[in-house]
C-alpha cells in the first residue's frame, strides 16, 4: 500500500514536471490550467524557506551535557556530541548523537524540518534504546524557540507515551533542550534536560 501511493506520488511529480523541463510542451500535450496550479503548488511546497535557512545556522558539532531524570530526586548526568549537518539540498537538518544513557553507549538519530504545506516544524527521532520512531510537531518562533508535542511506544505499557520538547538559546553558541513526560503519579514531570554548546 505505501510503496503503491509513494509510486503514485511519483509518477505524478514526475509526470508534471516533465513538460516544465522541457521547456516547450510538446505539440498536443501542452499542461492544463489544473496541472499548471498543482505543478506550482508542490514546487512551493518544495522550496526550502527562511524556516530551512534557520536550521542550516545550527549546523556544525556540539558537546553534550544530559541531565536524565527517573523519578524525584536528582537527576544523573552524563556527557556525548552531536553532528547537525543539512540534508535534501537544505530541506532537512539531521543531528547524529554519540553518548551513554544509564552507562550504556548510547547512539541517536534525528532529523528536524519545516513543513511548507502546514505551517509546522516537525521532528523524528530514532535511538539505539528503541526499535520505534519518535515523531513531534511544533512550532518556532524567530530566536529559534521551539515547543514541541510527540509521542513514542513505550515497551513497559505497551502503547503510546506523549511528551512536550521545548529549546532555547541561551547564547549563540549554546542551545538547551527539554523533555516532559508523563511521571510514576501521571502528572507531568521533567524528564531530560541536554545542554548543546557548538565547537564548529
Amino acid at each position: 500500500m505505501i510503496r503503491t501511493l509513494a509510486l503514485g506520488l511519483l509518477t505524478l511529480a514526475v509526470s508534471l514536471a516533465l513538460p516544465v523541463a522541457a521547456h516547450e510542451p510538446e505539440p498536443g500535450h501542452e499542461m492544463t490550467p489544473e496541472q499548471k496550479a498543482e505543478m506550482e503548488a508542490y514546487q512551493k511546497a518544495g522550496t526550502p524557506g527562511p524556516q530551512h535557512a534557520a536550521l542550516a545556522k545550527m549546523a556544525g558539532t556540539y558537546d553534550l551535557s544530559v541531565k536524565s531524570w527517573h523519578g524525584p530526586g536528582e537527576p544523573t548526568i552524563e556527557t556525548g556530541t552531536a553532528t547537525r549537518s543539512m540534508a535534501l539540498d537544505g530541506r532537512v537538518m539531521v543531528e547524529d548523537v554519540k553518548s551513554t544513557m544509564m552507562g550504556q553507549p548510547f547512539t541517536g538519530h534525528g532529523m528536524h524540518g519545516y513543513d511548507n504545506v502546514t505551517g509546522k516544524h516537525w521532528s523524528t527521532w530514532n535511538d539505539s534504546m528503541m526499535t520505534g520512531v519518535m515523531l513531534s510537531e511544533g512550532d518556532c518562533d524567530a530566536a529559534g524557540a521551539c515547543t514541541f508535542t510527540g509521542s513514542w511506544n513505550d515497551p513497559v505499557k505497551k502503547g503510546k507515551i506523549s511528551s512536550r520538547m521545548t529549546t532555547r538559546w541561551t547564547s549563540p553558541t549554546t542551545e538547551v533542550f527539554e523533555m516532559y513526560g508523563p511521571g510514576p503519579d501521571g502528572k507531568e514531570m521533567k524528564m531530560m534536560e541536554i545542554t548543546y554548546t557548538k565547537k564548529s
